[in-house]
């Protein structure tokens, strides 16, 4: 079975969301490598800590809103 890495990363980005926390910072309770990649792609800083939560960059909690309100908020 092959894994959509794109969806995983959009669905966790999405989810660190509702973790926010301190203006930028995100509990990070996501596997190392779904991690790595949101860092790769410049949403997250370096993952790679002690710290129990994460740094989103400035584009990155945009795109986390943005994907939180398109999964997860309803209109009612």
């Amino acid at each position: 079975m092959a894994l959509d890495t794109d969806k995983i990363d959009r669905a966790a980005l999405a989810l660190l969301y509702l973790t926010l926390h301190d203006g930028d910072r995100a509990w990070k309770g996501f596997d190392w490598d779904v991690l790595d990649r949101l860092h790769d792609s410049g949403m997250i800083d370096n993952p790679a800590s002690k710290a129990k939560s994460v740094v989103f960059t400035e584009p990155g909690l945009r795109r986390a809103r943005q994907l939180f309100d398109e999964m997860f908020v309803s209109e009612a």
